[in-house]
C-alpha cells in the first residue's frame, strides 16, 4: 500500500548525512512548468543507483547517495527521474526504493513539492491496461508517495510489438484517470510517433506533459531537433536525458583515458571524433569560469530542455548544481553548436527510439 510522503523526519531514521549547502549565488533561478506542477530548470538522473553492470553500483554507496538526494533539495532541486527497471538482477527496483527512503527520512524541511518522474518498461508481458496500472502501483509502494509526478512510457514498442502500443497508452490513461499520477510522459519517441500519442491522449482528455529523450551537443540529429520542434508547437516540455553524453561532454576522458566497463568501448569509437567540441567547451567554460559539464548542460537549459544528469557522487551534484543561475549568450551557443557539427563523430541514438 502507498504511503503519503512524510514531510517530517522517519522515527526510524538511523542517521541523517551531513547537508552541504551550495553558495546562493547558484540559485536565482525560476522553476519551469511540466504540465501544471513547477519544476527545477535541472533535475538529477539516478540510473545509477542501483546499476552495477554499467555504473558499478554498491550497497556501500547509499549514504553517499542521501547526501546528494538531500543537497539536491537544499538547493531547490526537485525534480528526479527514475524507472522501474533501474537496477541490475535482484536490485531490479532498487533506484525507486532508494527515491522513496531518501523522501522519508528528509530532515531538511518540506518534501511536499518534490516532482517524481518514473518510467514503466514495456516489458514483453505487460499486455493490459491494467498490467500498467498494477505497476504504477508497485513504483508507488516502492517510492512511499501517494501520486508520481509523472509517469513516462519507457520506450515505445512501435517497431517491434505494435500491437502492445495500444496497452501502453491506455495504461497511462488508467494511471491518470485513477488519479495515481499528476502528469503522464514519454521516452524516447520519435517525432511521429510522438504525434500520434499526443492525439490519442487528447481525445481521452489526458495531456502529454513531457518527453524524456538523448538530448545533448553530442546529439542533436535531425530526429532530435524535429522532437524537439514538435515539443515547443503542442507545449511539451523536453526532458534531456544524458546531457553530458555518458560521460563523454565531462572533459575528463581522452582516448588514452577511458572509463572501465562497457563504456569504454563506446568512448573508443567517439571521444577521438569530439575533439573541436570538447576544444570549444573548454574554451568558454574558462572564460565564464565555469567547468567543462557546467557548460555543457548549460547549454541544455538555455535550448530550453530540463537536463537530468546522472549522479552518483556529492562533487558530481555540486559540480552540476554549478550549471543553474546563469546563461551562455547567443554567440557561444552557436560557437557549441558549430563545433558540435564540425566534429566528426555523434553519440549514438538508442535504439528503442522510434521514428
Amino acid at each position: 500500500m502507498a504511503v503519503s510522503v512524510s514531510t517530517t523526519a522517519s522515527p526510524c531514521a538511523l542517521f541523517k548525512p551531513p547537508s552541504i549547502k551550495i553558495p546562493s549565488v547558484f540559485r536565482p533561478w525560476q522553476k519551469v512548468k511540466v504540465g501544471a506542477m513547477s519544476v527545477s530548470p535541472m533535475g538529477f538522473g539516478t540510473w545509477a543507483w542501483g546499476n552495477q553492470l554499467l555504473w558499478g553500483y554498491q550497497e556501500s554507496m547509499d549514504t553517499q547517495l542521501q547526501q546528494i538526494f538531500n543537497l539536491a533539495l537544499d538547493n531547490g532541486i526537485n525534480l528526479f527521474d527514475t524507472a522501474d527497471s533501474y537496477g541490475t538482477g535482484k536490485l531490479n527496483g532498487q533506484s525507486e526504493k532508494l527515491l522513496g527512503r531518501f523522501i522519508t527520512e528528509f530532515q531538511g524541511g518540506e518534501t511536499n513539492d518534490i516532482v517524481i518522474a518514473t518510467k514503466f518498461a514495456a516489458y514483453p508481458w505487460r499486455l493490459t491496461p491494467n498490467q500498467f496500472v498494477n505497476a504504477c502501483k508497485s513504483s508507488l509502494d516502492r517510492l512511499q508517495i501517494e501520486k508520481i509526478g509523472i509517469a513516462q512510457l519507457h520506450w515505445s514498442t512501435a517497431n517491434y510489438a505494435p500491437l502492445q502500443e495500444r496497452a501502453l497508452w491506455d495504461g497511462l490513461v488508467a494511471m491518470y484517470d485513477k488519479g495515481l499520477v499528476k502528469a503522464v510522459g514519454v521516452s524516447n519517441y520519435g517525432p511521429k510517433q510522438l504525434l500520434k500519442i499526443h492525439d490519442y491522449l487528447k481525445e481521452r482528455g489526458v495531456p502529454l506533459s513531457s518527453a524524456q529523450v538523448q538530448f545533448s551537443l553530442l546529439s542533436m540529429g535531425d530526429d532530435q531537433m524535429e522532437i524537439k520542434s514538435v515539443c515547443d508547437l503542442l507545449g511539451i516540455r523536453v526532458i534531456a536525458y544524458s546531457p553530458l553524453g555518458l560521460g563523454m561532454l565531462t572533459g575528463k576522458y581522452t582516448p588514452a583515458n577511458l572509463p572501465r566497463g562497457p563504456r569504454s568501448l563506446l568512448f573508443r569509437q567517439i571521444i577521438p571524433g569530439v575533439e573541436p567540441l570538447l576544444i570549444s567547451l573548454k574554451e568558454i567554460a574558462e572564460k565564464r569560469g565555469k567547468s567543462i559539464p557546467q557548460v555543457a548542460i548549460n547549454w541544455g537549459i538555455c535550448k530550453g530542455t530540463i537536463p537530468i544528469p546522472g549522479v552518483k557522487s556529492v562533487k558530481q551534484a555540486e559540480e552540476n548544481l554549478g550549471a543553474l543561475g546563469w546563461k551562455l549568450r547567443p554567440n557561444e551557443l552557436d560557437q557549441l553548436e558549430y563545433a558540435a557539427r564540425d566534429s566528426p563523430a555523434k553519440m549514438i541514438q538508442n535504439v528503442f527510439q522510434t521514428r
